[in-house]
């Protein structure tokens, strides 16, 4: 008996890699039980409907193949319906895919992902949602929106090393901005770079900005970022790969189900896609979304 699944494959992401890898990822899918469906898109709002679809359709699951934006459409469909998601990472940022413990490698990604739908290998997670959008990793508003917002308009270079290059280009803008966080009910205005909104931990192609985060928790953990110096800011950036950059001064790290900023001309991204203009309410949606695979260091 076969399992047919959804595939949503975002051909461009990580520069073509994952139109590159979809055919060996679809025969592995088919070795490992599953009769895979490929869903017809070339945008995001045709990705997103088409999941829809499959999702009121039946499909057994929705197989994102790409880096965090196709993971991101494939989640406005299968986030509180019980359809699981599997990704397969292949785009320039896989942050979910680093944060649910999925082989680095797509194929490797996909045999992993049939044995465990084939086997009922299912875990159950929180999904944050602004507004109509759900998102899965982070949430950001500050000098990381920024950066995410310019390293998706870069064509050069391929893979994370783009965010590099984008984080110097902004750097020349940085500037300490004032925002309103309100947390559970609880307002603050203060000076911040950045905030990061955390369901999982990891951002910005590998960066661990929210380190203790945990997506079963019913709860995000924010991460601000004070008022800091274009040095201060460069040499955090390998603390922020280790996790470690919790403990400079000027960052705070809070945790609360829901999440208010405002600030005056500010925007946010989540799983690197451009989600609102502030004001936002960012919320822990408990138990919204199902995640094909067993847990894996």
């Amino acid at each position: 008996m076969t399992v047919d699944v959804a595939v949503l494959v975002s051909a461009a992401a990580g520069r073509g890699r994952a139109g590159t890898v979809s055919a060996t990822v679809l025969e592995a899918l088919r070795r490992g039980g599953l009769t895979p469906t490929v869903l017809a898109a070339t945008t995001r709002a045709e990705a997103e409907r088409a999941a829809a679809a499959a999702v009121a359709a039946g499909t057994a699951a929705v197989v994102a193949v790409g880096g965090d934006g196709a993971a991101h459409a494939a989640l406005q469909a299968v986030a509180g319906t019980g359809t699981p998601l599997a990704v397969v990472p292949a785009g320039t940022g896989n942050d979910l895919a680093l944060a649910l413990g999925v082989p680095p490698e797509p194929v490797a990604a996909a045999t992993a992902a049939a044995a465990d739908l084939r086997e009922g290998a299912v875990r159950t997670l929180d999904a944050g949602r602004t507004g109509a959008r759900w998102w899965a990793t982070v949430l950001c508003c500050g000098f990381d929106s920024a950066v995410t917002d310019r390293a998706n308009r870069l064509r050069w270079p391929r893979g994370p090393r783009r965010y590099d290059v984008a984080i110097l280009a902004e750097l020349a803008r940085l500037r300490p901005r004032e925002v309103t966080l309100t947390l559970d009910g609880e307002p603050r205005t203060l000076p911040v770079t950045l905030v990061a909104v955390g369901n999982t931990a990891w951002y910005g192609g590998g960066m661990r900005v929210c380190p203790d985060a945990d997506p079963a928790d019913g709860l995000l953990d924010v991460t601000v970022v004070g008022p800091v110096t274009r040095r201060e800011l460069v040499a955090t950036r390998p603390r922020l790969t280790a996790g470690t950059h919790v403990a400079h001064p000027a960052v705070t790290v809070h945790r609360a189900a829901r999440v208010e900023l405002a600030g005056a001309g500010l925007t946010t991204c989540a799983d690197g896609e451009p989600v609102a203009a502030l004001p936002v309410v960012a919320e822990a949606v408990s138990g919204a979304l199902r995640v094909v695979g067993s847990a894996r260091p």
